[in-house]
């Protein structure tokens, strides 16, 4: 049973959330006293919430239910003569709450002496009931709802120290811009305790040719949707009409569950923040939100073009793997298989995200060397006679030296892998005759799936060979040829490899 002293107050239009007060007490007569010497008392402009048990078990139960218990009046004796004390222990213990400010209350001082209730039991203070008169009952509630209160501030304080820690631990391991943005919005989010089943931060602006584009900076939310591709948020159609619609000039018409703004933020370019909210904002927390989607387009204007250059990069590197490969009378699309290839291989023996991130883009180099051997050798239908092999073979050595002298580390791999790549474990390949692990990890991977490639595509001068026969050379060649602990790996997961020739088929010549 539980009784508010006073309705929910208003200060604005913030409803004032009660104190809970708990009284746990066999005499009904003290709770009813206790209610009316407290009646019309408020803490900090809050009222009280009294709520009501007649024994040990019950107060507990009521306890349980209500955590956010401010002050709980416990009378020692009632069904048993130490069951209040009994139940201080279990707050303590079972129900962890070190925050309720407990008082004890008994009407027989000399059973359970004050010196000794206080040194072993975790109370913050003891009465007898004939002490607890109408002023020192106020004083007594004000005294422990005031310090109830600041165990609280200090709480949440620790809260958001550690939220601040958490977040901070996702902003740092975002790789990407959108994941970056998404973590600091998350964070924001969390340290303001806004709830939200979506937020989205959308940049829009103009580019040199007139065309209007969308960027997701930041999004958040359980139904959040990721282009596979570009590893960002998709921007969902409801949200990119509100976009559009505030863009145009349109004035936020969404109820307080959302919320809807936009912010200039430069020449032609504008931010638009919009969130599905489990409740309506305060001031605080729109203000906030408002500075963080006008502010975080600075940052990201000087981020993204870092990283549209770097993505520019990326993508040149598999045009130079296409260009050699339509030279050597191959198709490009082999450069980009090998690409994810290598990186599926890579993530499956464990490597780090870096490793698998720089082999998926270091590998399309693996014969950039061939740019250097003469047309009619790359072009040759027949079996090359051995002055022309010789000549062939040198095209490993001239990657090398095309890419060793670049402090960058996808080109740095690039030429580990062109100069490498056809190095055998058995110490028979070329040109150093590496065998084993002195072959460089890279270039062992590089030099299965190469092969693994280019034996199940069609050729000017071959047909695709049948998974069966593609299997069945790779067993021979295991521990000859490839490392062994690869070729285990791409047998046991043949069907995922398959299914990225079968991704990006050769154009005009299909798949096998």
């Amino acid at each position: 049973m539980d009784f508010l002293l006073e309705e929910a107050s208003e200060t604005g239009d913030v409803l004032q959330i009660p104190w809970k007060v708990a009284v746990i007490d066999d005499e009904r007569d003290i709770f009813e006293v206790t209610r009316l010497s407290l009646s019309r008392l408020k803490v900090d402009d809050r009222p009280l919430q009294l709520l009501y048990a007649d024994s040990g078990a019950t107060g507990y139960q009521l306890l349980q239910e209500h955590p956010d218990t401010a002050v709980a009046f416990i009378d020692v004796v009632m069904e048993s003569p130490e069951a209040g004390l009994l139940l201080v222990e279990k707050i303590r213990s079972s129900l962890k709450n070190h925050a309720v400010r407990i008082i004890l209350r008994t009407g027989q001082p000399n059973q359970h002496p004050e010196e000794f209730v206080i040194q072993e039991y975790d109370i913050n203070d003891y009465k007898a009931k004939t002490e607890l008169t109408n002023i020192k009952l106020k004083t007594c509630i004000y005294s422990a709802i005031r310090a109830y209160r600041d165990i609280m501030t200090i709480s949440n304080t620790q809260q958001g120290m550690e939220k601040v820690i958490a977040s901070s631990q996702a902003v740092l391991r975002s790789r990407t811009l959108h994941q970056f943005g998404s973590a600091v919005l998350q964070q924001l989010l969390d340290l303001l305790n806004i709830q939200s089943s979506e937020v989205y931060l959308v940049s829009q602006s103009t580019d040199l040719y007139g065309d209007k584009v969308n960027n997701v900076l930041a999004a958040t939310g359980e139904n959040i949707q990721i282009d596979e591709e570009l590893s960002s948020p998709i921007l969902p159609d409801h949200v990119r009409e509100l976009v559009n619609f505030v863009i145009a000039g349109g004035e936020n018409q969404l109820s307080d569950f959302a919320f809807l703004a936009r912010f200039d933020v430069g020449d032609g370019a504008a931010n638009v923040l919009y969130a599905s909210l489990a409740k309506p904002l305060d001031a605080l927390q729109a203000k906030l939100l408002q500075m963080f989607a006008s502010n975080v387009a600075l940052i990201f204007e000087s981020l993204y073009t870092k990283e549209s250059i770097q993505e520019t990069q990326k993508e040149l590197l598999l045009v130079i793997g296409d260009a050699i490969e339509q030279r050597s009378k191959e198709t490009g699309m082999h450069v980009r298989r090998v690409a994810l290839m290598c990186e599926l291989l890579a993530k499956k023996l464990g490597q780090s995200s870096d490793f698998c991130e720089t082999i998926r883009y270091a590998s399309p180099l693996h014969d950039i060397g061939k740019i250097g051997i003469p047309e009619h050798i790359l072009h040759k239908h027949g079996k090359l006679d051995a002055q022309e092999w010789a000549i062939m073979q040198t095209h490993a050595e001239l990657g090398y030296q095309l890419l060793k002298k670049t402090k960058r580390v996808i080109a740095k791999m690039g030429a580990i892998i062109a100069h490498d790549h056809h190095e055998k474990w058995d110490g028979s390949g070329y040109p150093r005759q590496l065998a084993g692990l002195a072959i460089p990890l890279e270039a062992r991977i590089m030099a299965v799936v190469d092969v693994l490639d280019a034996l199940g595509s069609r050729r000017s001068y071959k047909e695709a060979w049948p998974d069966e026969q593609i299997i069945a050379l790779l067993k021979a060649e295991r521990g000859k040829h490839f490392d062994p602990q690869l070729v285990d790996i791409v047998l046991e997961g043949y069907s995922e490899f398959k299914a990225i020739r079968l991704q990006l088929p050769d154009p005009d010549l299909g798949a096998s």
